[in-house]
């Protein structure tokens, strides 16, 4: 009696081999930035913990943009306060007259 795998699950086998072969790339084999092979004998320049770069030239590069991410992150955060804070006081609304309290 011939045994039927179904489809799902020879496929599910077929990925295990996949990735039992499948190697992962170290992260200090490339710049971050520019991807150039970092070679085995040279500096590396490692910027907010694991990110590796080829020269100081590529690490001021990737600072200067995530910085210039930040300055514009907390710029729209702050412009996103403002609008609900005006939302907040222009659903508001208020009488004006005369209160007689006996």
């Amino acid at each position: 009696m011939a045994t039927h795998v179904s489809p799902s699950r020879s496929s599910m086998f077929y990925y295990a081999r996949i990735e039992d072969n499948y190697e992962e790339h170290h992260f200090l084999e490339a710049c971050f930035l520019c991807t150039k092979p970092l070679a085995q004998n040279s500096d590396i320049f490692m910027y907010r913990g694991n990110t590796p770069f080829c020269s100081k030239e590529c690490r001021e590069e990737q600072i200067e943009i995530d910085e210039a991410k930040e300055k514009s992150w907390k710029q729209s955060s702050k412009r996103s306060v403002r609008q609900s804070e005006t939302n907040k006081n222009s659903n508001k609304t208020s009488r004006t007259g005369t209160v007689v309290v006996v």
